[in-house]
């Protein structure tokens, strides 16, 4: 292994949750190593719990600088933050100091990216439930980032990737009448071109995407919905215009059987995460596209009722990292 693996940061999440336990597994894998340098954020004492609790190898050293980092021992490196002063962890359990802990692990984690220190973030789950409990405005990592990096999220995108598959979200983490309301014309365009726009960066050079409808069957014509008509195939359209390869819009339950398309686009959180994870179940990779930060996190929730134990997968932050600095990987 050489020092000049890039440096990654693992954002621990909701410590009360399996967050620094898959982080833990994965910046031990042996191929993750050989890939990069990862280094964790987060509490030492919620750390040091999962790693007691779970009957986990290795330690965690705290690091005030990233220049020495090496990664490659069971002594894993660990920008600390001091989370617990105020109030005593609680491992498994939906309180406000873990609410805090996560979110400030994650916008660590994003300020260290967009400062250059690390090369990317791989995020662990956060509990939204948490979150609002300390008043803290969440509704999930995308928007998290799209605040912390000074995007809107009209520009960014969530794209759930596990295996072959790459499936991206128009809209993601809002009711459905409001993702009814969000989708328009320009939204659906903005969506297709990030996606066009990543897959270009793994290597692809001329990417096939295939765009979802919203309504059972596309609407079939026009029978269940006018927004096929009036809005995704306008959309389409206007994509197709500066040369990129789509067809749509198809039912949403007919696409990822398509072996000959690079990506996938739906109109709805649904649309995605039910088929993501039934066929990636702990698999899956949630990667944030067209933000200037290179962040992904995990398709998982925190798994409150398992935190602590030692029996977490951590195959999905693997995919993550994977798609960062494996085979695929953005530049």
């Amino acid at each position: 292994m050489t020092s000049q693996r890039p440096i990654l940061a693992l954002s621990t999440g909701d410590p009360g949750g399996i967050g620094p336990e898959i982080c833990l597994k994965a910046a031990l894998d042996k191929d993750v190593q050989r890939l990069c340098r990862p280094v964790l954020v987060g509490d030492p004492i919620a750390v040091e719990a999962h790693i007691k609790g779970g009957g986990l190898p290795g330690t965690v050293d705290p690091v005030n600088s990233l220049t020495d980092v090496d990664g490659a021992t069971n002594h894993l490196p660990l920008i600390a933050r001091d989370q617990f002063s105020e109030a005593p962890f609680q491992m498994g359990a939906i309180t406000a100091q873990n609410g805090i802990a996560s979110v400030d692990s994650s916008v660590t984690a994003i300020q260290m990216a967009l400062e250059g220190n690390v090369a990317a973030v791989v995020a662990a789950p956060n509990t939204k439930s948490s979150i609002n409990r300390a008043g803290i405005e969440y509704d999930g990592h995308l928007s998290l980032v799209a605040r912390e990096t000074g995007m809107s999220q009209d520009d960014i995108f969530m794209m759930l990737s596990f295996g072959r598959v790459n499936l991206a979200h128009c809209t993601l983490h809002s009711s459905v009448r409001r993702s009814l309301e969000l989708i328009t014309r320009k939204r659906v365009v903005s969506v297709i071109k990030a996606v066009h726009e990543t897959l270009i960066a793994t290597g692809i050079p001329a990417p096939r995407i295939i765009v979802s409808g919203v309504n059972p069957h596309a609407s079939e014509g026009g029978l269940f919905g006018e927004e096929e008509a009036e809005i995704i195939a306008p959309a389409i359209e206007d994509a197709r215009v500066e040369g990129i390869q789509l067809e749509g819009p198809v039912p949403a339950d007919l696409m990822l059987h398509r072996e000959d398309a690079d990506a996938f686009i739906v109109m709805l959180h649904d649309q995605g995460h039910i088929p993501a994870k039934v066929m990636a179940r702990h698999g899956a990779a949630g990667v944030i596209i067209g933000s200037p930060i290179r962040f992904a996190s995990v398709g998982h929730g925190s798994a409150l009722d398992i935190a602590g134990q030692g029996i977490a997968n951590p195959d999905a932050m693997i995919e993550a990292i994977r798609w960062f600095f494996g085979d695929t990987q953005l530049p």
